[in-house]
């Protein structure tokens, strides 16, 4: 079966020299643009890889990142981007990537980076259960399932539920605002209520916390957003690689 990566580029020059290694290597590559583009041909179509640059129109490829790995945990992201500090590979990691390359770039790195990425993508699913199961005290939540058992037995969530408590789970101990909140699992054309947040915040304390009217796991912090805190990092099991 022939390998398909999803190229997300803006600038023409580089996505069409791209293109054609990738094609001489005898990849089907699909690409776009913008980040909107992106996110939209993700939930369309299958892909062994994604290329991102972070510089894009519509949406940045931080948050493209971000929004797919929300959904996916299993499908490698390269990050290929003129943005070269530690703190922007940091801050790639952070969000979800495998790799990082920064432009320019050598051909033959990009290759064997590409080369090694798709590989991985291909062994047995890399154990989607376990790259997607989180415990935190007695509460285990699979985002594969979307089934969680916690104080009040075996429950099932929505995937909205699911999204959000994955974003907040993956920024432990860091506030999320309500608008990050707001366009990565709501998107960028539907905008609930900031009350919304506020009902599923609600929500995960009936679930998870042992007593809801003292939370040790999910924080309101007034004005500004949502905070997850789980000090026993030893007892979690990873959403990324």
């Amino acid at each position: 079966m022939v390998s398909r990566i999803l190229l997300v580029e803006d600038e023409e020059t580089i996505r069409e020299s791209i293109l054609i290694d990738l094609e001489e290597e005898g990849y089907e590559v699909v690409f776009v643009d913008n980040g909107y583009d992106a996110l939209k041909l993700f939930k369309e179509q299958r892909f062994n890889l994604i290329i991102l640059d972070i510089m894009l129109p519509e949406i940045d490829g931080y948050h493209v990142c971000e929004q797919i790995r929300l959904d996916n945990t299993s499908i490698p992201i390269l990050f290929l981007t003129a943005k070269d500090s530690t703190q922007d590979k940091l801050e790639g990691f952070k969000k979800g990537g495998d790799d990082y390359l920064t432009k320019p770039f050598n051909r033959m790195e990009f290759l064997l980076r590409v080369k090694a990425l798709v590989r991985r993508s291909k062994i047995g699913t890399t154990n989607e259960t376990e790259l997607s199961t989180y415990r935190f005290g007695l509460n285990t939540v699979n985002f594969s399932t979307y089934k969680a058992s916690c104080n009040k037995g075996d429950i099932n969530l929505t995937k909205k539920e699911a999204k959000l408590l994955k974003l907040l789970i993956a920024r432990n101990n860091q506030v999320v605002s309500r608008e990050e909140i707001l366009q990565n699992v709501w998107g960028y054309d539907v905008f609930p209520s900031t009350r919304t947040i506020d009902n599923f915040i609600l929500a995960f304390r009936k679930y998870f916390e042992s007593n809801p009217k003292k939370p040790e796991y999910f924080h309101s912090v007034r004005g500004v957003g949502y905070k997850f805190t789980n000090n026993s990092p030893a007892t979690a099991s990873p959403l990324y690689n």
